[in-house]
């Protein structure tokens, strides 16, 4: 579990009176709306999304034709800068435009209860500044923390994973194809309705899964358009000889902490079976189908092809990765064990009766939400109120959500206190390289040229300087974040930085 990870939330936002081709210039201004320590610059150095951990880089990305609803006829064509309008914050993360979408990167963090807690962070970052954004325009601006608009377009929730790069690519594709595809039986935000073109496919059902409708192929360095299973985009933000960074975009944005949680420490345990030697335990006959056809049925009856080999069910899947991390990493140590057994737990309980776990997982609580009140006025899942009752679970806005009407009501499982996200609001990790990026907002900030994962440009005493963070990935930064906490000025951190390679 002592890895780096990191998700990256794209909010879907709705301004009464404005259409599809203002919502670029409305996601701008409301990032610009944030009021807490900030500064701009996003350095994009060692960044390039076309190249692919196959060893090639594509000529261009694909892009949805769809997408041109964005783009506000005659608008005169604003520089990269303008248009992401880059926050970066004093709790290390990001908040950024991205085509439409306020975004929030969490900074980088090493357990889990971390990353929810800044995950929790950032909807009370985003809907703060909707909330000054509203004060601003005179009407409400609302933020939904899920994945489709139920108009065709889907926006994503993506995680990032620090591994060794020594993992062969083949062998990491092909054994992470099963798991992604069945992971949704836990991990899934729910749906209602069937959004894409399926021949043969009824519309009208729920489903686990709100991203696998847009799914179309195993492997591909896409995120747009021609959405892959497994995202082979090669962008480490660390040491690349010795690193690379896991991009996964086929997940679901989680409101439930325990479903975050199941997500997240899952497949860090299958990148440490990667690590440790894990070849493929199965092949599927067609992932990106496997997928589709698991979310369309919460029975979890479904089963899938393997090739060469019997069908199997999503849990019966998952329970082969599960064997195995419990015979490799069992009593390692305190978090891993918690995690194992919450993983063998919610398997048992799923196969028993998925429906018994409204307090835990996202879809299962949608579900108990809607079902009955679909039922009683005799509606489709497909009609337009039951929809907007699935947008409204995902409301950041506690007072109006429909999760947050569970949460409060004690009836959705919580891992972290409500002081802790608070706190990740405006502190950083203490134990990764997060901290000196928060720390540098927070008391360095009027030096900052730019900021990125990876890197800290500012000037001193008229030079420019570069701190390059690229090798601080290890557990042992927490040594140098106390370090340069004690640092009373820029010279004495400008000392610390440069002491290792004087010394050397």
């Amino acid at each position: 579990m002592q890895r780096l990870f990191g998700i990256e939330t794209e909010y879907g936002i709705v301004v009464e009176g404005l259409g599809a081709n203002d919502w670029i210039n409305e996601s701008i201004a409301l990032v610009r709306s944030h009021a807490g320590p900030s500064v701009g610059g996003w350095n994009y150095r060692g960044e390039d999304p076309r190249r692919d951990m196959r060893g090639f880089t594509v000529h261009q990305l694909s892009t949805n034709p769809d997408d041109a609803q964005f783009d506000a006829p005659g608008a005169p064509t604003m520089s990269r800068e303008e248009e992401r309008s880059d926050r970066i914050l004093g709790n290390g993360a990001r908040f950024y435009n991205d085509h439409g979408h306020p975004e929030y990167a969490t900074p980088e963090c090493r357990s889990v209860r971390d990353l929810i807690a800044h995950d929790k962070a950032g909807e009370r970052i985003a809907f703060q500044a909707a909330e000054r954004r509203s004060q601003q325009r005179g009407v409400p601006v609302t933020l939904y923390k899920n994945n489709t608009d139920f108009h065709g377009a889907s926006y994503g929730t993506h995680e990032g994973y620090l591994m060794e790069r020594a993992v062969p690519t083949d062998a990491l594709i092909q054994t992470l194809l099963p798991f992604l595809a069945t992971r949704q039986i836990y991990a899934g935000a729910g749906k209602s309705g069937v959004e894409t073109d399926s021949a043969g496919v009824p519309r009208d059902i729920f489903q686990l899964s709100q991203r696998a409708d847009f799914l179309t192929v195993e492997a591909s360095v896409d995120t747009l358009h021609n959405r892959p299973l497994v995202n082979t985009r090669d962008e480490p933000h660390a040491a690349a000889r010795k690193y690379r960074r896991l991009h996964v975009i086929c997940g679901d944005a989680n409101m439930s902490e325990y479903a975050t949680a199941l997500k997240v420490g899952t497949t860090a345990l299958v990148l440490s079976l990667l690590e440790s030697g894990l070849t493929a335990p199965i092949k599927l006959a067609s992932p990106v189908q496997a997928a589709k056809q698991i979310s369309r049925d919460i029975t979890l009856k479904q089963t899938v092809e393997r090739v060469g080999a019997p069908p199997l069910t999503a849990i019966d899947i998952q329970r082969i990765y599960l064997a195995e991390a419990q015979k490799r990493f069992a009593g390692k140590d305190n978090d891993t064990d918690w995690m194992l057994t919450e993983w063998a737990w919610v398997l048992d309980a799923l196969e028993k009766d998925p429906l018994s776990l409204t307090e835990h997982l996202d879809w299962v609580a949608k579900y108990g939400l809607l079902n009955p009140f679909r039922e009683e006025e005799g509606l489709s899942w497909t009609d337009p109120h039951i929809q907007s009752l699935d947008l409204a679970y995902h409301n950041v806005d506690t007072e109006q959500g429909l999760y947050y009407g569970l949460d409060q009501s004690g009836a959705m499982r919580r891992l972290v206190t409500d002081g802790r996200i608070e706190a990740a609001t405006s502190c950083p990790p203490a134990d990764t390289r997060a901290f000196i990026r928060g720390m540098f907002v927070e008391r360095f900030g009027s030096s900052v040229r730019s900021i990125g994962w990876n890197g800290i440009a500012f000037r001193h005493k008229g030079e420019d300087v570069l701190f390059d963070m690229n090798t601080l990935v290890e557990e042992n930064v927490r040594v140098l974040n106390d370090e340069l906490a004690n640092a009373e000025s820029l010279d004495e951190f400008v000392a610390l930085i440069r002491r290792p390679a004087e010394a050397g």
